[in-house]
């Protein structure tokens, strides 16, 4: 596929990212039956991961949202500027970040370290991608949908400067 002169390489197709959604989706309702997690969502890229996945739960939760940022097109920044808090009180609550991508691991270990600051009862991490060629990470990720090449991704959340986020499944962009 080719957008505005930009190659896009299918990696994850709809099927296998849905098929994956309902699985995380069942294996969370499980975990947490009966103890009404909250689902925090790092926007923009996990707005259409965590729809899909919160809507295949089988049991009652809340949902919020945190805003970071830490790239530029396709380099990270090193740094990870806090745009957007969370409003919902988490002390004893159990917490589940929802991630999109998690490469580096900058952010992730940046949003741990500043939700555990509330005293939430527990934090569980998803990812629906994790990049383990470049992630050096200090912590476990609880739940991964799939494991990707260091490349640069888009769709399904994903952008390249606020770009390609529509598209319905995960594409390797080249330029």
């Amino acid at each position: 596929m080719e957008i505005n002169k930009i190659k896009l390489i299918k990696i994850i197709d709809e099927t296998a990212i849905q098929s994956r959604v309902k699985e995380i989706a069942t294996e969370l309702s499980n975990k947490f039956d009966n103890k009404k997690p909250i689902f925090i969502g790092v926007l923009n890229g996990s707005f259409i991961f965590i729809s899909d996945l919160v809507r295949n739960l089988s049991i009652n939760c809340e949902v919020d949202f945190i805003k970071v940022s830490s790239y530029k097109g396709q380099n990270t920044t090193g740094t990870v500027k806090l745009l957007k808090d969370i409003s919902a009180d988490i002390t004893n609550r159990h917490v589940v970040i929802v991630e999109d991508i998690i490469d580096s691991g900058l952010t992730i270990e940046f949003l741990v370290k500043r939700l555990k600051g509330a005293s939430p009862q527990s934090i569980s991490i998803v990812t629906l991608l994790l990049k383990p060629d470049i992630a050096k990470l200090s912590l476990p990720i609880d739940i991964i949908g799939f494991e990707i090449a260091p490349d640069f991704v888009v769709g399904y959340g994903l952008d390249y400067d606020q770009d390609f986020r529509h598209l319905p499944a995960v594409y390797r962009l080249e330029k």
